[in-house]
């Protein structure tokens, strides 16, 4: 069995795409994944599986809609590995998310989406939003005391942004600590 992080793209935002995380545990637990925990309730999964990443995104985008029921069918998910999501924070530029009282970070993960072509829908403020490309994710970070001059929504309007899920660096790093304890009550017990 592995160990995997889908990030749920599109559920639980604005009011939008309700799913109980209840519901969403169950949901899971009959395709047959297991060991399925969820963490707040912005479709953040972390569950176990023998089946491959895209037959897990496939199989979720596909039951979602059929299970719950939602204002907009576009959901996307976004199967990682643990060492996929360590990547993602090991390659962090530096001093990226390190100074949380004076900067917003975000880690934007993309779905089936080049760095080197979401990078074009960026329109950073000098002096406010800082982004940089990375594997499979876009980092971004804006001034806090300036963040309603931030230009980061405004990619919001691209079709692009359908392609993306947005988490916080704290919900980030958060996830790799829940994947770590999980991998290492597992280990135990063997």
């Amino acid at each position: 069995m592995h160990t995997y992080l889908l990030l749920i793209r599109g559920i639980n935002v604005g009011g939008k795409n309700k799913i109980p995380m209840a519901g969403l545990r169950k949901c899971l637990e009959g395709l047959g994944f297991s060991v399925v925990s969820t963490y707040i309730a912005s479709g953040n999964v972390i569950l176990e599986s023998n089946k491959r990443p895209d037959e897990i995104k496939a199989l979720v985008e596909e039951a979602l809609p059929q299970n719950f029921k939602l204002d907009s069918e576009l959901i996307k998910v976004l199967v990682l590995s643990r060492s996929q999501l360590q990547t993602v924070i090991d390659n962090k530029p530096e001093g990226f998310g390190e100074l949380p009282e004076k900067y917003h970070s975000d880690a934007i993960f993309l779905i089936d989406l080049d760095p080197a072509e979401a990078m074009r829908i960026f329109n950073p403020r000098e002096g406010v939003d800082k982004i940089w490309p990375g594997e499979g994710v876009i980092y971004s970070q804006r001034l806090s005391s300036l963040r309603t001059k931030s230009r980061l929504n405004k990619i919001m309007g691209t079709p692009a942004y359908q392609s993306m899920t947005i988490r916080n660096w704290n919900t980030t790093t958060k996830l790799l600590e829940i994947m770590k304890e999980m991998n290492n009550r597992k280990s135990t017990k063997q």
